[in-house]
């Protein structure tokens, strides 16, 4: 069977694939984040000295939340690109990011490592641009879709060095009770 997809059925594919994604992406980075004690509920959190950086803590599950949605339905659109060169290598660049997106706040709220956790969103940040690179060869739009996620991801990254620069011995207690 060699027929094509109407434009009809590639929406319908583009929309079913963004509705299972986004949600699971979302569910996936807010279930973590609670499972590693991210915070202002974390008493080692608290403690720490905020940088001037630090914004509201009201506006990271909403900021989130969005970029989650937004990252569910970019990868939707390579997901569904079916044929498409590079796809492979923009959703396996794309699972690598995620991992590290997911592995940041482990390191840095439930390990105290703000120094290992600086180092993790270096990885993020690297990852992320080449994942933007090779969604934008296989659907520029999806690439336009994680730019607001490059842009916090950078912003998380000057903001943990803020961190790491208020509180150079935060994570020492953690280091020696090992």
């Amino acid at each position: 069977m060699s027929e094509i997809a109407s434009p009809g059925q590639l929406r319908a594919a583009l929309l079913r694939w963004s509705l299972f994604l986004a949600p699971l992406l979302l569910l996936v980075g807010r279930l973590v984040g609670l499972l590693s004690g991210s915070g202002e509920g974390n008493v080692w959190f608290f403690g720490l000295a905020k940088p001037s950086l630090y914004p509201p803590p009201a506006v990271f599950p909403i900021v989130w939340s969005l970029l989650y949605l937004m990252m569910g339905v970019a990868l939707a659109m390579i997901v569904t690109a079916r044929g498409a060169p590079g796809r492979g290598a923009a959703i396996a660049v794309f699972v690598v990011q995620f991992l590290l997106n997911l592995a940041w706040s482990p390191v840095f709220f439930a390990m105290h490592q703000i120094d290992a956790a600086l180092g993790v969103l270096a990885l993020l940040d690297l990852a992320l641009i080449i994942t933007v690179f090779l969604f934008y060869k296989v659907r520029p739009l999806a690439a336009w879709l994680l730019l607001p996620y490059l842009a916090w991801a950078l912003f998380a990254t000057a903001l943990n060095w803020q961190f790491l620069e208020a509180n150079p011995d935060a994570g020492v207690e953690v280091a020696l009770a090992s």
